[in-house]
């Protein structure tokens, strides 16, 4: 696979219906990964598409949480093998953490861990979509270039913060999809800049411009850079994420421009795959 070619899965596939794959991925933990996949999800359904949400983080699954998907909640189980994905908030979602105990811990190897990634997302039946999201694990291993493999993926988003330990971990994310041929759609750039609620005095904690000179050095967009905002934590800590929470808010037009754009692109690389046109306006 490359520029911008998808795999498509075999006919009859439960991924046959779905037109684009975006892989959501961080080198390391803690930067906002699924923070960044759940509103962009919830951003291209606001924008129109029919949109599903995988939750592939085996080791954390935090997606359930951050779209207040009710604890003990299932999928269906459709013909003794399928299930069909929890909608919610207009989009679909599937992750492990609906499928086990929240507690309890996952303490699988690779190819187990390979192989329940495969299983549930191939097992879910999707139906017609635009845009599956997919909240991959964190890091650059073998793991992660398994499941790079397995998925017929459209593009890949990479997310990091401005810290030199992260801005590193992320450049090793850049190589490792494009090793295995997956267009880098853009990088996102958590907790790029801290405004205080008092005074208003803004200040660039963990480090400016790192994520601007990835994009540069690797000829590939700034998708867009999220304040350090307790709000962006509160939002999914109680269901309700920011694009979904406060819609109009300023946190919800950044997700909603990152949105537009990473649609534009997969519509550039496939014009006729019939996806709905993007009007974008001053207004």
């Amino acid at each position: 696979m490359s520029n911008g070619q998808t795999i498509k899965p075999n006919p009859g596939s439960n991924l046959s219906g779905v037109k684009n794959v975006v892989v959501v991925a961080s080198g390391k933990g803690g930067v906002g990964k699924s923070t960044t996949a759940v509103n962009l999800a919830l951003a291209l359904a606001k924008k129109g598409y029919s949109t599903g949400l995988f939750d592939a983080d085996i080791y954390g699954p935090s997606q359930p949480l951050m779209l207040g998907i009710a604890p003990g909640t299932r999928p269906e189980v459709v013909d003794q093998k399928f299930m069909l994905p929890i909608e919610v908030y207009d989009i679909k979602c599937n992750s492990v953490g609906l499928l086990v105990d929240e507690n309890q811990a996952m303490a699988w190897r690779g190819p187990m861990m390979v192989g329940a990634f495969n299983q549930i997302l191939n097992d879910t039946r999707w139906g017609d979509l635009d845009f599956l999201v997919v909240d991959m694990p964190p890091g650059t291993g073998d793991i992660q270039l398994s499941l790079a493999q397995s998925v017929p993926v459209s593009g890949a988003v990479i997310v990091t913060t401005p810290q030199d330990v992260a801005l590193l971990d992320a450049k090793r994310g850049i190589e490792l999809f494009r090793k295995v041929e997956i267009p880098i759609l853009g990088v996102v750039e958590n907790m790029s800049i801290h405004i205080c609620s008092n005074c208003g005095h803004s200040e660039h904690i963990f480090g400016d411009g790192g994520a601007s000179r990835i994009a540069e050095n690797y000829q590939v967009e700034l998708l867009g850079e999220l304040p350090l905002d307790a709000n962006i934590r509160q939002q999914c800590d109680v269901g309700a994420p920011s694009v979904v929470a406060e819609p109009d808010g300023i946190v919800a037009g950044i997700y909603l421009a990152i949105a537009c754009r990473v649609a534009e692109q997969l519509a550039e690389a496939k014009p006729a795959d019939g996806m709905p046109n993007i009007t974008i306006s001053d207004d």
